[in-house]
């Protein structure tokens, strides 16, 4: 279960998520919702209006299910 202050940063800019983690790149991101690898688009990014959103706890679930090993898209 997420604490209080993570809950509010549960939903982040894709274009500011390395504004609050370091890892992994936007770049990497956007390759992964390019390709959709595993049904990262499907399970992780969120559209509002044209902007794209990263789901902090999906995309903590998403790594845990695939296990993925995304290193190499740094």
């Amino acid at each position: 279960m997420l604490e209080d202050n993570e809950r509010l940063l549960d939903l982040v800019p894709l274009s500011k998520f390395n504004d609050y983690f370091d890892y992994p790149s936007e770049g990497s991101l956007r390759q992964l919702k390019f390709y959709n690898t595993d049904g990262f688009t499907d399970k992780v990014v969120r559209t509002i209006g044209k902007h794209l959103h990263i789901k902090i706890s999906a995309l903590r679930e998403w790594i845990e299910e695939t296990n993925a090993d995304i290193s190499h898209l740094r």
